[in-house]
């Protein structure tokens, strides 16, 4: 999930052309009604922090607490332009599994999601 459209069509590309099943969305409230309303299961969430209607964090915390429609322990992933030390440490403290910060090599984000299903 990521509001910039040309990173969300550079993950869709590059998940796709790996070998993965991704869906997309917009900002964080498109997601969880996806989720809750059982749209999909994922078997990890790449999510960004900085969205409309519904920030990452808020969405990871809801995943967390078992209020977004998937397992509460599913992988996530956080990728967003908010890199000072403060920022990551509190996407680990919202429930993040990773952090990368924006801008990011797809191939180091391919091989982080690789390790977090472990394949």
């Amino acid at each position: 999930m990521d509001d910039d459209e040309t990173i969300r069509e550079l993950l869709r590309y590059r998940f796709e052309r790996e070998g993965y099943e991704i869906e997309v969305f917009v900002d964080g409230m498109e997601a969880t009604n996806a989720l809750v309303e059982g749209d999909v299961d994922p078997d990890l969430i790449i999510v960004d922090v900085m969205m409309p209607r519904l920030d990452g964090k808020r969405l990871l915390r809801r995943i967390r607490a078992g209020d977004a429609g998937v397992d509460s322990d599913t992988p996530v992933i956080m990728l967003t332009s908010r890199g000072r030390e403060e920022d990551v440490l509190g996407g680990f403290d919202s429930g993040a599994d990773d952090y990368m910060t924006k801008p990011f090599s797809p191939a180091e984000l391919v091989a982080r999601v690789r390790r977090h299903l472990n394949e």
